[in-house]
């Protein structure tokens, strides 16, 4: 069943949890999932020189508390919390937007990625990069490769798929250190799909990463 559905979808509720967080009825649901995915697409947008991992969304009566997980929160912050202040009044204007709700209070968190080697979207986003950079996509992966496992990581397997190289028949290429059970349900592994723009078409770079458990030494 874990080659059949989203490794992470697999593991809500045990390993990890949702990135929004907050009931509505049927009414209001679809409009508020909608804009969750705006205010998320433009952050990601907006803050992927900082290394943006995930953006979680926590919604009350008339709050939304925005979390932001990067790999570089200095860069987000600013000098003075001033970058921090005119990232609060985009994210407001979002939401005010979105909503049509101008009394709604945004509260802004910024919180670092402990080890980004270890996040499957830092990976693949960067391994995307490089792909786009024309850098050679084995030397790419290796070099990932060997950063997740020297990291701590249990095992590591990635995925690329497209007209790789520019080579005028797409394939699939797989890489794979350690172990990556993906059935097993107790195992947190992450993962991520994330696409590479070149010159001859997209080029999709999958990652899976097995982390160690919590308490575990690396």
């Amino acid at each position: 069943m874990g080659r059949k559905v989203h490794p992470r979808s697999f593991r809500l509720g045990t390993i990890f949890t949702w990135d929004s967080m907050w009931f509505a009825d049927k009414k209001r649901y679809k409009t508020l999932l909608l804009d969750d995915d705006t205010i998320r697409t433009a952050l990601i947008k907006k803050l992927k020189s900082a290394g943006i991992a995930r953006v979680g969304i926590e919604r009350s009566i008339n709050t939304v508390d925005v979390i932001l997980h990067v790999a570089r929160p200095g860069m987000v912050i600013g000098r003075s919390g001033q970058g921090l202040d005119q990232l609060k009044k985009f994210v407001e204007e979002l939401v005010h937007k979105s909503s049509g709700n101008t009394t709604v209070k945004v509260d802004l968190k910024v919180e670092q990625v402990k080890e980004p080697n270890l996040d499957a979207t830092l990976v693949a986003s960067n391994i995307a990069d490089q792909i786009e950079r024309r850098i050679p996509h084995k030397r790419a992966i290796m070099q990932s490769m060997e950063k997740v496992m020297g990291a701590g990581a249990k095992g590591v397997k990635i995925m690329l798929a497209g007209r790789i190289n520019g080579a005028e028949i797409a394939r699939r290429e797989k890489y794979h250190q350690g172990e990556v059970p993906l059935s097993t349900i107790r195992e947190n592994v992450d993962f991520c799909s994330h696409p590479a723009l070149t010159k001859s078409g997209y080029v999709g770079v999958k990652v899976w990463i097995c982390r160690p458990q919590t308490g575990q030494s690396k």
